[in-house]
């Protein structure tokens, strides 16, 4: 977390009001994945996690496993078949009925080829609604997390956790799950039917089968532990691009860009590097499992042959027990097959359940109320608070805010201005003293009604991919046109709106990228004005215009402050001449309050900003 000198007052969260950027987005951390990615390590909680989606397609997977079922007896009775046909039929000379059991077999084959077709159907749609379930849950899990999640984390990480690993999940149930419970059932019932035709061959088949669990394991925990790499790489790779492209005009700015690339060389690297261990050690299995395969039939096949010659077994004994043995080996096979993807999604899900796993925003009190009105009165008594423990950011915060009063809060970068606007919205709650609305602590009043009854308009303001209208119509949904427009009027918005390409049915670019910053934030405040909050919330709202465009910006927050009680933060001290109250923030302390004249004529803190301002306009 950030010390007192350089605390969050560049990176608040605005309300969803008006529109401006979230915290933490954009430039943090100058495009750099900060800070390791924890590694879980609980699979059998990762996989009853798992289970509790899956339950809930219980019905589906009923069917998918009596699919499977049918599909895996099917498939057993193909080899015994095959014996009896060479043993009854064939060597007898018996073509008759040796056209019977191969009718029967094309019908066994068929009827085990359109149960796989099914249960394949089957399984992906219920595989589509889990992963549909397990993001929404994901996603509606981010929303219930605190400012302070967010801060800490890289945003290309996040979004790699709901896209890859949610993708790397939907493709593992797609197509493992029913091959890993087929195979189960295969196995033990192929095993079955090869002690039935003979005890010895069984024995001298499964002789390699120790071999091969030793050598699975072997490579087991190497393989999982470079798939958890790789997905960690996959996110801080995804987490550098976003960040890059999000400040790309910075990087160009500065012209960092060989800078940037030899940073994303590095990462992809790194990338590549934990790739190719992961797929090398993961394809040693499927070919290590062959040479063993191949080498339990030679033993199967010279000793069955040995036995057919000393007419202890049948030629279509050995032919059926071969089949089985062939069978028996190729859901091993499958298993190992399957295992890189199953140690990938486990992987992929333990990242996910991480994020499900987080404690989210403290929920409101069972006492909470929800005020129907708001006056605007302000009170903030004896507030400290510190984002990291032991590092205060304001210490003993005393500040009496009347309904309707327009109060500026100015100091220097880091004073702690924006800290206590993270407070009064309850981003954050204070360690110390309390912040009352209208006489209530905020803390008993339910977080969803005092945030809809805060406005905050910030210097960065962030729009969506949408018209202009429905950016405007995000202060308040259930709008009607015509308020739409006319809160447009009142922000001076209306007259540059009518004349892009189609008027207010526009689509803006991502972020609003199409449209001047005087024009955005002039679209932030008619958002703000439509969602009419009690409180307002100005956060350097024009420090980024012309001087031109300053003007119109500022007729539009005149229009918005009317009637309501507002916090103006300023670095321009000319700007907030007029307010009732100046308040002067350093060191997270309150130097200094009062009227522009009086803090002028005390000659103290504020007097001496004033003035250094006033002399580099005048040079």
């Amino acid at each position: 977390m950030r010390n007192n000198k350089s605390e969050r007052d560049s990176s608040v969260s605005e309300g969803r009001w008006s529109g401006a950027r979230p915290a933490g987005m954009g430039n943090r951390h100058h495009g750099m994945v900060m800070g390791p990615i924890v590694k879980a390590k609980d699979i059998k909680g990762t996989l009853r996690k798992l289970w509790y989606y899956l339950d809930r397609q219980r019905r589906t997977l009923i069917i998918v496993f009596a699919l499977v079922w049918m599909g895996a007896l099917l498939n057993l009775a193909g080899p015994y078949l095959i014996g009896v046909a060479i043993d009854r039929y064939i060597l007898p000379g018996d073509f008759e009925g040796l056209r019977w059991i191969a009718l029967l077999m094309m019908g066994i084959y068929g009827l085990n080829a359109i149960s796989t077709w099914l249960q394949n159907y089957w399984m992906i749609g219920m595989a589509q609604h889990i992963v549909l379930h397990m993001r929404n849950d994901l996603f509606g899990k981010l929303q219930t997390l605190p400012l302070s999640f967010f801060d800490s984390r890289p945003h290309g990480e996040l979004m790699s956790r709901l896209t890859n690993d949610i993708e790397n999940i939907s493709s593992t149930l797609n197509t493992s799950t029913t091959q890993v419970f087929s195979s189960g059932i295969t196995i033990i019932g192929t095993f079955l039917f090869m002690l039935w035709l003979s005890p010895l061959l069984t024995l001298l088949s499964v002789i390699v089968i120790p071999l091969m669990a030793i050598c699975t394991k072997l490579i087991a925990g190497r393989t999982r532990n470079y798939f958890s790499e790789q997905q960690k790489n996959l996110g801080e790779l995804n987490g550098l691009i976003e960040e890059t492209i999000s400040g790309q005009r910075v990087v160009k700015v500065f012209s960092r860009e060989k800078n940037i690339i030899e940073k994303f060389d590095a990462h992809n690297l790194h990338l590549k590097e934990a790739g190719i261990k992961a797929q090398v050690f993961s394809g040693l299995i499927p070919p290590l499992m062959n040479v063993l395969n191949n080498l339990s039939l030679a033993i199967v096949a010279g000793a069955g042959g040995w036995l057919t010659v000393k007419e202890i077994i049948t030629v279509g004994t050995i032919a059926s027990f071969i089949s089985y043995a062939k069978q028996f080996t190729r859901p091993l096979n499958e298993l190992a097959n399957q295992f890189n993807m199953i140690q990938s999604a486990i992987a992929a899900a333990e990242r996910v359940f991480q994020i499900m796993d987080q404690e989210p925003e403290t929920e409101d009190s069972p006492n909470a109320i929800k005020l129907e009105t708001i006056a605007g009165e302000v009170d903030f008594d004896r507030v400290s608070f510190a984002y990291k423990e032991g590092v205060l950011v304001l210490k003993n915060i005393n500040l009496q805010v009347k309904a309707g009063q327009t109060i500026a809060l100015v100091g220097p970068t880091g004073a702690g201005k924006t800290t206590i606007i993270n407070l009064l919205m309850r981003f954050y709650d204070v360690n110390q003293g309390c912040i009352r609305i209208d006489g209530q602590d905020i803390r008993n009043i339910k977080r969803a009604a005092l945030r809809t009854s805060l406005g905050i308009v910030l210097q960065d303001t962030y729009l969506f991919s949408e018209s202009v209208r429905e950016n405007i119509r995000y202060g308040r949904l259930d709008a009607t046109e015509e308020e739409i427009e006319r809160a447009a009027r009142l922000a001076n918005a209306d007259g540059f709106i009518r004349r892009l390409p189609q008027g207010y049915d526009t689509i803006l670019s991502e972020e609003g990228g199409n449209l001047s910053q005087g024009q955005k934030q002039l679209l932030a405040i008619a958002r703000a004005i439509l969602a009419d909050p009690a409180i307002l919330i100005l956060d350097e709202a024009t420090s980024s215009v012309d001087t031109r465009t300053e003007v119109h910006i500022q007729q539009a927050m005149l229009n918005l402050m009317k009637g309501r009680t507002s916090f103006v933060i300023a670095h321009r001290l000319s700007t907030i001449r007029d307010a009732d109250k100046i308040v002067v923030i350093d060191g997270g302390e309150i130097r200094e309050q009062g009227t522009h004249e009086e803090l002028l004529k005390k000659k103290g803190f504020y007097y001496r900003l004033y003035m250094s301002q006033f002399h580099r306009q005048v040079s």
